[in-house]
Order: structure tokens, then sequence, then C-alpha cells
């Protein structure tokens, strides 16, 4: 079998049998890995000549895109490669030795700007972007430049209306992770930011930030007719109402 086409990443006959259980015959998946072929115009088409409609990443072979596409439709892959730590499975070596090194705290890829150091090489070359300010994701609608994949698969969301993510308690969708993480709290109650002076709990870093300003005296909020200063916007806007004769809705 060609290194070239090895679909799932290795030589294992296993794997290799195991991933012909998973396709038809005929499939163009099982069909690069057959042929390991170089110069098939199908399947090798030039440098990331296949691209992922649902994340816009590329890919150099036509099997490697649909061997990636599995991520978005869920169908499930065979996972040989099992961490001895925690029980997680890959299905390929490569992931779970990059896996390995949330347990062993390795970080062999290091910036040669300022010394910070990563356990994945992919993350090394996002980090440089920093440095460089290369933006190398552009929004073809709207032309708004990225540093990251993920930032800019999470801008077009707004162009597209999509909100693929929903949360399981009341249904209500959003555009990325993050947000529905924040959303569950106010079903969950959970209060994970604490503060260290008082030992008060928040769902949301932003509050535990407005609150901390209690601690420190800091009143960001200042009434520009009077000079007044408020700890929060919300205590700004109801000072106000005294100048402007507004009741409150």
């Amino acid at each position: 079998m060609s290194p070239e086409c090895d679909d799932l990443g290795t030589a294992d006959s296993l794997c290799s049998n195991n991933f012909q259980e998973l396709t038809s015959p005929g499939d163009p998946r099982r069909e690069c890995e057959s042929r390991g072929s170089r110069k098939d115009p199908l399947i090798h088409g030039g440098k990331n000549s296949y691209k992922c409609k649902d994340c816009g990443k590329g890919f150099i072979k036509n099997c490697r895109l649909l061997q990636h596409q599995q991520i978005h439709t869920k169908v499930k892959l065979y996972k040989p490669y099992e961490c001895m730590e925690c029980g997680k499975a890959f299905s390929r070596r490569s992931h779970l030795t990059e896996h390995q090194r949330i347990h062993s705290g390795e970080k062999p890829f290091e910036c040669m700007e300022c010394g910070k150091a990563f356990s994945r090489r992919s993350h090394l070359t996002e980090h440089q972007r920093t440095h460089s300010g290369e933006k190398p994701y552009v929004c073809s609608e709207c032309g708004k430049a990225f540093a990251h994949l993920s930032d800019f698969i999470r801008h077009n969301r707004t162009h597209t209306g999509e909100k693929p993510f929903e949360c399981k308690e009341c249904g209500k969708a959003f555009c990325d992770s993050s947000s529905v993480t924040r959303h569950m709290r106010c079903h969950s109650r959970e209060k994970p930011y604490e503060c260290s002076e008082c030992g008060k709990t928040y769902s949301y870093s932003s509050t535990l930030t407005t609150h901390q300003k209690i601690h420190r005296g800091v009143k960001s909020y200042k009434c520009n007719r009077c000079g007044k200063a408020f700890y929060q916007k919300a205590g700004l806007s109801q000072h106000q109402r005294t100048h402007t004769g507004d009741r409150p809705l």
C-alpha cells in the first residue's frame, strides 16, 4: 500500500481491512486506498485542490477530503490507537502522539521570536502569526481577514446565519460552541468564576471582572453631565435618567 494514499494514516493491515469494511465498492476513499496512484487527476489534483464545503480546509487528495468530512457528518471512524492514560481513542497514530503530550506536558515546538512552546506544530504556526501579522483567511463576503481558521469559520456564520450549536435544554441555537457553553450556565446555575477577594462566584468572567472593580475602587462609567462615576454601565444608565427625566421601561 502506498503511504501517499494510506487513508487512515497507517500501513497496518488491520486498519486497512476495517477501512474497506466501512466503504462500499466504488467509493472514492477505497479507490485511493487500492490504487495508490499519484497520477490519477481525480484523486491527486495538486496542492489543496479539494476543499471542504463545511469549514474551507483544503486537501491534496480527494480521499483525504472524504475522510475529513466524516468529522462533520459524524461517521464513526475505526480508532485502533488508544491512550493508556485516559482511554481516548484515535484513528491515526500521529493523533495519539499529539494527544499524549497533554498528559506528559511535552511542548517540543518553540517560537524562535519569543520562546513560547507548544505541544503541536499547528499551534506554533498559528502563534507565529501574532509576530508576522499574517492573516491568510480572507472572507469573500466582506474582505475581513483572520489569522486563525476557527475565527474565520465563526465569522462566516455571521453572513450565512448558520447556528450549528444547539442547547439541549431549550433548543436555542448559537454560532459557536463557547456561546452555547456560556448559555448552558443559565440552566445549570454553574458559577465557575470566583472572586479572590471575597469569594463571591459568578457564571461569567465578564461579570466577575465588573465585580472586582468594587474592590479596586475603579469606576469606569462616568456621567458626561455631572461627572458622577459608577462601577457598572447599568448604574450610569439609571443615573442619567435623573437628568433626562426618562422613566425606566
